[in-house]
């Protein structure tokens, strides 16, 4: 593990590679599972602002559960997580005609329709961050489901911490990133990575 401020970030973050292969997998990582996707506090009032812009998009299965629970709920480990429909999809889960989900949100944000992405444990996966007091911890998660995108990262020899900048900046800043970057290179020089 390294320490960049009060972040720790696995060294599989730095080694592993990945490139998500949406041809393959479809976007299973939104629709298996055992709960929703990790949410922010801060991100229930955004989620529940770009309702009127999806709500036409959603499955009427998942406006059902939205309109009963709302866009969050508290998993067996206490977490806050987006709704999901029949233990199973992620509210904001949509398909197209090929039956490759999609987010909904991520499509209204490149649509030009809302500026919020998406939540960041979605934008940020496969990596999880773990919260520990004052310090947070960046994991590389790995999933079965994304064997085609570690296949593909490994092709393209792509490492997990560079396919994910865009939310990795996001998440911690650039200054933060970049000194990710720093410390990479110098593993590398030194045969560490």
């Amino acid at each position: 593990m390294i320490q960049i401020g009060n972040v720790v970030v696995s060294f599989d973050v730095l080694r592993e590679k990945f490139i998500c292969n949406l041809d393959v997998c479809k976007g299973a990582c939104c629709i298996e599972g055992d709960a929703g996707a990790p949410v922010e506090l801060e991100e229930i009032e955004k989620l529940e602002a770009v309702l009127p812009i999806i709500w036409d998009e959603l499955a009427p299965e998942a406006r059902a559960v939205i309109e009963k629970q709302g866009v969050v709920y508290t998993d067996r480990e206490g977490d806050l997580v987006t709704s999901i429909v029949n233990n199973k999809d992620c509210t904001f889960t949509c398909y197209d005609e090929k039956g490759c989900c999609y987010c909904a949100i991520e499509k209204a944000y490149r649509e030009g329709k809302t500026d919020f992405y998406k939540p960041i444990s979605c934008h940020l996966y496969p990596i999880r961050i773990g919260n520990y007091g004052l310090y947070k911890a960046v994991n590389y998660n790995r999933w079965d489901i994304c064997k085609a995108a570690v296949l593909l990262g490994q092709k393209e020899n792509v490492p997990v911490y560079k396919f994910l900048k865009e939310p990795l900046i996001r998440k911690f800043g650039e200054d933060w990133y970049a000194e990710l970057e720093l410390v990479a290179e110098e593993m590398k020089k030194q045969n560490l990575l």
